[in-house]
């Protein structure tokens, strides 16, 4: 199977508390969009499964979240059949996007279908929790209010097709690294019903005012260059901007793609990593 593995932006992320475990409880609206990597799924006669991967980035596999993926079906289900993975990467790395967790939620995917396991996708969902708490959102990979540390999803309805503008400087953030600050910083105001209320009712500005990121400032404090992408974003007339996740990606909304094309070529110019796409709905 070759199969696409979506991105996501997370239109906010509140911070609601932390469990005896250390993860942190969150409330958050994630989309996923068009930006994807492609994994191929392939059962393979032999004694180990391989996974390979076109980012230098990923080459130590042992840890890559596709083997968890892998390991984790198997002890769910126990089969004995070995797979060849491959990983072609166009998802930027360490940048909030999702794209670990997407790679491994398609693995699962895949395995289910080829060895027709045709699991319970409660069951799946709780493979999922197991492998990461970003997993079981890409297992249904549609809008939703995710809450919990990523397990508990409602779906959401998404009025409009929205084109998605997705600006990573070269550096990368460590989800660990953000997380780990992040309870010395003060939560924003997050209105969690109006981002749903203006998606759902395409008000734009409606979500502007409701959204926010409660990793987002602690991110800056690590990666300064966030703050001013985001800034950038906004001076150029998108009031839907934030930083995605744990980042360092930034995103712009609109209805606007001419208007986001002239911005990819800002920051283009500008020497950052960037994304034209759309979201799924």
């Amino acid at each position: 199977m070759i199969c696409k593995a979506n991105a996501k932006i997370n239109l906010f992320l509140k911070i609601l508390g932390t469990r005896e475990d250390g993860y942190h409880l969150l409330e958050m609206v994630n989309l996923p969009v068009e930006l994807h990597d492609i994994i191929s799924v392939e059962p393979f006669v032999g004694q180990h499964s391989f996974i390979t991967c076109d980012d230098l980035r990923l080459r130590d596999v042992k840890h890559n979240l596709c083997n968890k993926a892998l390991e984790e079906m198997r002890k769910e289900f126990g089969f004995k059949k070995e797979f060849l993975i491959d990983i072609h990467k166009e998802i930027p790395f360490a940048a909030g996007l999702g794209g670990g967790s997407s790679n491994a939620a398609t693995v699962v995917k895949a395995i289910n279908a080829l060895l027709h396991l045709k699991a319970d996708p409660a069951v799946l969902n709780q493979v999922g929790s197991r492998i990461g708490a970003d997993v079981p959102f890409f297992l249904t990979n549609m809008p939703a209010k995710v809450s919990g540390i990523g397990e508990i999803m409602e779906p959401i309805p998404v009025k409009k097709h929205y084109f998605c503008l997705i600006v990573k400087p070269e550096e990368g953030l460590s989800t660990k690294d953000v997380y780990a600050i992040c309870d010395q910083f003060p939560r924003q105001e997050i209105n969690t019903q109006g981002v749903i209320d203006g998606l759902a009712n395409d008000d734009l500005d409606l979500v502007a005012r409701s959204m926010g990121n409660d990793l987002m400032a602690p991110a800056i404090s690590l990666l300064p260059v966030v703050g001013e992408i985001v800034d950038d974003m906004k001076k150029l007339g998108f009031p839907v901007s934030m930083m995605s996740g744990s980042g360092s990606s930034c995103f712009a909304l609109s209805k606007d793609q001419k208007k986001l094309r002239e911005a990819y070529h800002y920051f283009e110019k500008k020497g950052y990593i960037v994304n034209l796409t759309k979201v799924i709905c």
